[in-house]
């Protein structure tokens, strides 16, 4: 996978780029997030509720 969008707000976490303020350095694979992480931009969606996104955002093909 190479990001996740959250449903609600938009915010996306991209693999090559990490998250340094949630504590994901670069090239945190989404697998090593922990389950019960929490989007931090609208607290609101976990991420069992993330929507696999291609690196540009856009969703996958295929």
């Amino acid at each position: 996978m190479a990001a996740a969008r959250c449903p609600g707000c938009g915010y996306t976490y991209d693999v090559a780029r990490g998250d340094e303020a949630e504590g994901f350095t670069a090239g945190t694979p989404w697998s090593e997030v922990p389950d019960d992480w929490c989007c931090p931009d609208c607290g609101v969606r976990e991420k069992v509720d993330f929507v696999q996104v291609s690196a540009t955002g856009s969703p996958p093909v295929g």
